[in-house]
């Protein structure tokens, strides 16, 4: 029996590996898009494994897609927080004037 590629399995791939570094390295809460797509790439990926088991190879990398998304959009989440909280420290030290006696 000749055994096709998963579909949505290399993308899912892709996009989980794109997540973690996009929020490691420059995109913080932005790669949560890359995310999003991985997961839903590896969700439509697995539905069509389980709908006709045994026609397609490739799960494995649906599997790990999924499980790259999740750590990218976890990373994602904490860079937002960090974010939000270092923004706010400068935003209440600029409204209490604590950042002029710096100067």
């Amino acid at each position: 029996m000749n055994q096709e590629s998963l579909p949505g399995a290399s993308t899912a791939l892709t996009m989980g590996i794109i997540s973690v570094v996009g929020a490691l390295v420059c995109c913080g809460p932005f790669a949560a898009i890359f995310s999003i797509i991985g997961l839903n790439n590896a969700k439509k990926a697995r539905l069509a494994n389980e709908e006709s088991p045994g026609q397609y190879t490739g799960i494995e990398s649906a599997n790990t897609g999924r499980i790259l998304s999740y750590v990218g959009l976890a990373l994602s989440v904490i860079m937002l927080i960090f974010l939000i909280l270092y923004f706010g420290v400068i935003m209440a030290m600029v409204a209490s004037g604590e950042w002029q006696d710096e100067w």
